[in-house]
């Protein structure tokens, strides 16, 4: 008879084992990407006109003025607002899918101390933490080959001191969400096994101490 207790409290736990472990993990909702962007389009105070750089018809320049942006949409800001005197003209980039903005960011290749990017808080496609950020030592160089009248600098190497030094993302390829979702049904995955686990334990016991009980 304590054979057979132990016996149905045994094969209940592997059970509850086997149905836990069979539950498909939670479905991960697919965050919707950006927009591939298309244009960047220059806009400055000592700019006569707006200038546009198109992905398929300018497809170097356009990579080369992307890459001074794309990763300040999820940076961290580095340093605080400087003041206005020390950073020099503003060139105001927005990256555009399909003539819409997606981002838009202020660059101060001349700013005092070394070349400045700022995040505003508002953008085109939403909302986002206002931040400053140390800029990539080519901005001068990618603005003035964009058409911005500014002094060349050949000595310039790829890289910087900014948080995008020696980065070229594509924006419309960022998915910080997949990592998330993937490590959240991992850690599901293993607390619903190490439940399993310590079910069959507390059963095991609960066995062990009925057999007990009833010898004693």
């Amino acid at each position: 008879m304590v054979n057979r207790v132990v016996a149905r409290f045994i094969t209940a736990g592997a059970v509850l084992i086997a149905a836990l472990v069979a539950v498909p993990p939670m479905a991960s909702a697919t965050p919707r990407k950006p927009p591939a962007p298309t244009a960047i389009q220059i806009a400055g105070a000592n700019l006569k006109t707006k200038i546009v750089i198109q992905k398929q018809s300018q497809p170097e320049l356009f990579q080369t003025m992307l890459s001074e942006v794309s990763w300040l949409a999820n940076a961290i800001p580095q340093t605080s607002a400087p003041t206005a005197k020390a950073l020099g003209p503003k060139y105001t980039v927005t990256i555009l899918a399909k003539n819409t903005g997606v981002q838009a960011y202020d660059l101060y290749p001349m700013a005092t101390g070394g070349p400045r990017a700022h995040r505003p808080a508002k953008q085109p496609s939403g909302k986002k933490t206002d931040g400053w950020f140390y800029g990539r030592l080519t901005m001068s160089e990618s603005l003035r080959l964009s058409g911005a009248p500014l002094k060349a600098k050949p000595d310039v190497v790829t890289g910087g001191i900014g948080g995008g030094a020696g980065v070229d993302v594509n924006v419309a390829e960022i998915d910080p969400m997949a990592g998330v979702n993937t490590f959240l049904n991992q850690m599901r995955q293993l607390f619903l096994l190490n439940g399993a686990v310590l079910v069959v334990i507390l059963f095991g016991l609960a066995g062990i101490s009925f057999m007990i009980r009833r010898r004693v």
